[in-house]
């Protein structure tokens, strides 16, 4: 099976059979800066078949839209931006016969600290996530898409916006797709690094021209979206998915992962590792195999813990995370989320302390003020951790931090009050040890932060 469709062209040393990575090293990176991501790399390796499939336009019949769904549904893709709601399910949400406009976004708004994937499927094989949304269009019954890319990835903004040129020259997007009569105009936009416009109704926001806050749901953006008509929202690495599935059928990306948890999955590992980077591996595989490709913890020091789905993921000790499988069920049934994909690896040296500092100090300054419970609430998390952290820290404050995180969960509107909280929950849990210390003795008990 070859996955070097999404993050093309580069094979981990010592990869298995369906397991692609790639390790984030300039040498590489610039062997793939040049025409790699061009139109013509792209069709040389199968690119737009999966379109063309679809149109009947290589001596088929053609799919209709209910094939394409059912085959997404078959596939077990879940999404791939954070929530994992199956795809599938969601694009059976869209009201096919809706008598006006309807959208497609693509949610390119790569804010969560540690992930850094999406950008790089823009670099360097763009022209996977325009294919994913014109198939999706297509299966909707949507001939207007957006792809909301975060603003402080501009160069990957920028080659988006070449990719469609070629896209639309060839025939690929605009009116009368491929002499079909399937219309789909897909176009780009930035946003301006507003962490809260990663959340959906927030992103829908921005695209309006407005400020980026969140909506009430109920309704949900597939009845009420963007400009008040139905639209269906995306990840990057999701929409990069569909092409693949489409050419080799559901059953065949499902087989690559597990069940309920399909296909493979680009994690973005970072932190206390020898080769940090992004790797795609299939769903299901064991965090050690991962750890395995990432060069195993830096320095031969010891795993101390991992934060395995981005910033806002509870973090997980050693003991429990080297018995896991990389998939949204193992891991949340060990009490945190796969999230994003970043993979946030801290050795034996790293203080819990100082970590859910920096950590809530992000939430802090990242929430929109929407919510009182997020907006006073995230600010006085911080407070507390880096009074403690300062050596200022009192017998009463691990009680508070509990108290003031259990008080933010649950009552905002989006999610980001719950992922300011449960990194504070997840750290009492199972480092509870290191703030009592630093409360009690006013030092960090593991030494320097290095």
């Amino acid at each position: 099976m070859n996955l070097e469709n999404i993050l093309n062209g580069y094979k981990a040393n010592g990869a298995e059979t369906c397991f692609h990575g790639r390790h984030v090293n300039p040498q590489i990176y610039a062997g793939l800066d040049g025409s790699n991501w061009r139109l013509k790399d792209y069709e040389a390796r199968g690119g737009y078949a999966a379109l063309r499939k679809i149109l009947g336009k290589d001596g088929g019949e053609g799919l209709t839209q209910d094939q394409v769904i059912a085959t997404v549904k078959e596939s077990g893709l879940r999404g791939r931006g954070g929530a994992g709601f199956p795809t599938g399910l969601k694009w059976s949400f869209m009201p096919r016969q809706f008598p006006g406009q309807k959208y497609l976004v693509c949610n390119s708004d790569e804010g969560e600290p540690g992930t850094c994937k999406d950008r790089d499927i823009m670099l360097y094989n763009p022209h996977t996530v325009i294919e994913g949304m014109a198939i999706a269009a297509f299966a909707m019954g949507i001939s207007v898409g957006y792809n909301y890319i975060h603003g402080e990835i501009f160069q990957a903004y920028e080659r988006f916006e070449e990719a469609l040129e070629e896209a639309r020259a060839a025939g690929y997007l605009g009116d009368n797709i491929l002499g079909s009569n399937f219309c789909f105009q897909l176009h780009a936009t930035h946003g301006f690094g507003a962490y809260i416009c990663g959340e959906e109704t927030a992103l829908l926001e921005s695209l309006e021209g407005k400020k980026g806050q969140p909506r009430f749901k109920p309704p949900f953006p597939a009845s009420f979206g963007l400009y008040g008509k139905p639209t269906t929202i995306n990840n990057t690495e999701t929409f990069a998915a569909v092409p693949w599935i489409i050419r080799h059928g559901g059953q065949a990306y499902l087989e690559c992962g597990k069940p309920n948890n399909g296909g493979t999955k680009i994690f973005s590992v970072s932190g206390d590792v020898e080769r940090p980077g992004n790797y795609e591996i299939p769903m299901g595989t064991p965090f050690a195999r991962l750890l395995e490709l990432a060069g195993g913890v830096r320095g031969g020091r010891q795993l101390k813990a991992v934060i395995p789905g981005g910033s806002s993921a509870p973090v997980l000790p050693a003991g429990i995370m080297m018995d896991l499988t990389m998939d949204y069920d193992s891991i949340s049934k060990a009490g945190s989320m796969l999230g994003s994909g970043a993979v946030i690896v801290m050795d034996e040296t790293r203080c819990m302390v100082k970590s859910l500092q920096r950590l809530s100090y992000f939430y802090s300054h990242e929430s929109c003020g929407q919510c009182t419970p997020c907006r006073e609430g995230t600010g006085w998390l911080w407070r507390v951790v880096d009074r403690i952290e300062h050596g200022q820290g009192r017998s009463t404050d691990l009680d508070l931090l509990d108290s003031v995180a259990g008080n933010i969960m649950g009552r905002t509107i989006c999610a980001l009050g719950d992922a300011a909280a449960m990194p504070v929950r997840g750290m009492l849990k199972h480092f509870r040890h290191e703030f009592e210390h630093h409360v009690a003795h006013k030092t960090c008990m593991v030494g320097a932060y290095v």
